[in-house]
């Protein structure tokens, strides 16, 4: 009686090699681009010895749980792992060619019910491994769904108590976004509408049209950054809320930061015809601190001293405290804050009232402080500031020269 068992196990680490690589070759079986060859080989040995087994005698109980067993824990790992259940079933495919075409030329050797039972005892082994690969692949997948399930149900409850916490916030930021939204719709429509006027009727006020149509164009641009800004400051706010605001410290000169705000700004102050002063004879030459987080803490503050400036100077200074701190301060001649309002200018959405009817600056958006506040603790530092109505403010920051 021919032994096909023996050419299987002796043929093993062959058809193991084999299946490996017309696996990592199949264009239906993407993940293998990302394994390793251990790692897609996975139990495969272990199933084909067993089937060995099986074909040198009547499949017995003990060499089924084998495997059943082999094929369970394949199905686990390929959950693990990734695999589509498509996948999985090309692998199955793939290994039974490969175990007939092993095998093919001891077929012409054997007799007709050799052949049909070696057939017969392989299909078989085989449709077993799949179904017991599937029954532990789909289990793993059902159990990863429960788990999502229940991280999904928690992360809607925080959520939910979130919003509700944050309610008047999120309130306050919708109020706020409405006026650039209604203005960027509006100004749209009605430039939408006069280019297709413009499109059938064109006479001797044609360029003046053009002239008007490009102011409409700089309104709804004006009032696309702005809401940008607000949406982008918001971010900033929530994210540090959230815990998700991370150092990234490097050792820096903050001469060279102070002099590249101050020329990313001075057009600024060069159109409403201020002067900036820089004194940095006693600044630190070297810190070590987030030069992105330091960039946004002075961009802000001189901004808003730009802003609320309309004559005079604005002086940006640096110096060394002590052996462990350093300063930076940042002065302007602009209309100064009300003491009552000094204690409320870091909250988010506050803003300062300017004249007597307490309007407010078209671009100021209430969230710059707020940010510079936060920025400020999560560079380990702290921030006051000295004001007086129609004389200016001065805010200072103290850092640490080394954050930890």
């Amino acid at each position: 009686m021919k032994d096909f068992s023996q050419l299987l196990e002796n043929k093993t680490q062959i058809i193991v090699e084999e299946w490996v690589e017309a696996v990592r070759e199949d264009k239906k079986i993407t993940i293998t681009k990302n394994l390793s060859r251990s790692a897609i080989q996975n139990h495969l040995g272990d199933i084909l010895n067993a089937l060995a087994d099986v074909l040198a005698k009547s499949p017995q109980d003990e060499e089924m749980k084998r495997i059943v067993q082999e094929s369970l824990n394949h199905g686990i790992l390929r959950a693990e792992q990734g695999y589509d259940a498509a996948e999985i079933a090309r692998e199955y495919c793939i290994l039974r060619d490969i175990i007939f075409k092993t095998i093919e030329p001891e077929f012409l050797q054997a007799s007709v019910r050799e052949v049909l039972r070696a057939v017969r005892v392989i299909d078989m082994v085989l449709d077993e491994a799949i179904a017991s690969c599937f029954q532990s692949y789909t289990e793993q997948r059902l159990t990863e769904l429960q788990h999502l399930q229940n991280q999904l149900s928690l992360n809607n409850q925080e959520l939910t108590r979130l919003v509700r916490s944050n309610q008047d916030n999120l309130s306050y930021l919708a109020h706020e976004l409405k006026s650039p939204l209604t203005s960027i719709i509006g100004y749209s429509d009605l430039f939408l509408r006069l280019q297709r006027k413009h499109s059938d009727v064109k006479d001797e006020k044609e360029e003046k049209d053009n002239f008007t149509n490009l102011e409409h164009i700089e309104r709804v641009l004006r009032s696309g950054r702005q809401l940008l800004r607000i949406i982008n400051d918001a971010l900033e706010i929530s994210r540090y809320d959230a815990g998700e605001m991370k150092l990234h410290p490097e050792f820096i000169n903050p001469c060279e930061l102070v002099k590249g705000v101050h020329e990313m700004l001075e057009s600024l102050a060069t159109n409403k015809e201020l002067q900036i002063l820089i004194e940095l004879q006693e600044a630190p030459q070297l810190v070590y601190t987030d030069p992105l987080r330091l960039q946004q803490i002075l961009t802000n503050l001189l901004s808003n001293a730009i802003r609320y400036t309309d004559r005079g100077t604005i002086k940006i200074k640096c110096e060394i405290l002590n052996d462990s701190q350093w300063v930076i301060s940042v002065s302007d001649t602009g209309v100064g804050i009300e003491p009552e309002n000094q204690a409320q200018i870091f909250k988010p959405y506050f803003r300062i009232g300017i004249g007597d009817q307490l309007s407010y600056l078209s671009d100021s958006t209430g969230l710059g402080l707020a940010i510079v506040l936060r920025l400020v603790k999560l560079l380990q530092g702290e921030i006051n500031v000295v004001s007086q109505v129609e004389v200016g403010s001065t805010f200072t920051i103290i850092l640490p020269l080394e954050v930890n």
